[in-house]
């Protein structure tokens, strides 16, 4: 079963829509991109779909059935800005800790070097930093990641592994993999298939 959403409409007031009547779905195992401009509701729709906000109108189901209230979400987003996904008082060490992070086989592959697991996130760069939402994305509950322009802001080096183990791991685990991006040519290279946003 998929996670999908179903008639979601989602508006900052009541004369402002951002988008209405969006369906789409992600299987288990597949990689699907979302594109659009900036200002679409790309994000919007990303942070709906991780249960972070309800849509106005529809619903989102995961299984068929509305996303759990408790415990670790199976559907994890990593947004574009790292630094605005973590506590800033805690080390990066708890951050993982708190996520049930404990893969060092996953850690390895994404460049997480040991030494900066007592650091705090102010005191990593943000590639550094999105190494660490990545690997706290992908714990062992996760069955669905929503990966909101997740490299956008990184250099082509550090995007490349990241993109290198994010798929690696998608593929061994069968995740669902929404990739939201404006970048159609990033979309073409990683996905089965794109969705584009409404236009209203």
């Amino acid at each position: 079963m998929p996670l999908e959403a179903r008639n979601a409409g989602y508006r900052y007031n009541k004369d402002n829509w951002i988008f209405r009547e969006m369906n789409m779905e992600v299987e288990r195992g597949q990689v699907v991109g979302l594109w659009g401009p900036s200002g679409c509701g790309k994000t919007s729709l990303g942070r709906i779909l991780a249960g972070y906000a309800e849509p106005v109108t529809g619903q989102v189901l995961l299984d068929g059935k509305p996303l759990p209230l408790t415990g670790v979400c199976p559907v994890q987003l990593v947004f574009q800005h790292p630094e605005k996904a973590v506590n800033p008082r805690w080390r990066m060490r708890r951050v993982l800790g708190e996520a049930g992070m404990e893969d060092q086989q996953l850690l390895d592959a994404l460049g997480i070097q040991s030494g900066w697991m007592d650091r705090r996130p102010g005191e990593l760069s943000g590639g550094e930093l999105q190494r660490f939402c990545v690997a706290r994305a992908l714990g062992k509950e996760t069955r669905y990641l929503i990966a909101d322009e997740m490299t956008t802001m990184l250099d082509a080096i550090t995007q490349a592994q990241i993109w290198h183990t994010v798929m690696d791991t998608a593929r061994q685990r069968k995740l669902g993999l929404l990739v939201i991006s404006h970048d159609h040519d990033l979309l073409s290279r990683l996905c089965d298939r794109i969705i584009p946003m409404p236009t209203l």
